[in-house]
């Protein structure tokens, strides 16, 4: 049974990330691969207290990266587009950029 913690694994602060967020309403995190929609809503609604409206996810593939002669992958990662409902207040998790 995963918890909050594992389903969630960190907010993603990005230009991208932030302007959805003030625009939208949508909160962008990194989750855990086997999480599923219905999880990841549980999820923030118990961390944060909001009520969220909808939640899209999207698998992420990891880039290529090179040191020297070798060659390697980052790990394949997923993330999740949180959208809150109207008049919900949104979570401050970024205050110092």
């Amino acid at each position: 049974m995963p918890t909050i913690f594992t389903t969630i694994r960190r907010p993603l602060i990005t230009e991208k990330g932030l302007a959805v967020k003030e625009t939208q309403g949508t909160l962008v995190f990194d989750v855990a691969p086997e999480a599923t929609k219905t999880e990841v809503k549980q999820a923030v609604e118990a961390l944060f207290k909001v009520k969220v409206a909808a939640v899209r996810t999207a698998n992420v593939l990891g880039k290529e990266r090179r040191r020297g002669q070798y060659t390697g992958f980052k790990p394949d990662w997923k993330k999740a587009y949180v959208k809150l409902k109207a008049g919900e207040k949104l979570p401050e998790y970024v205050s110092n950029l």
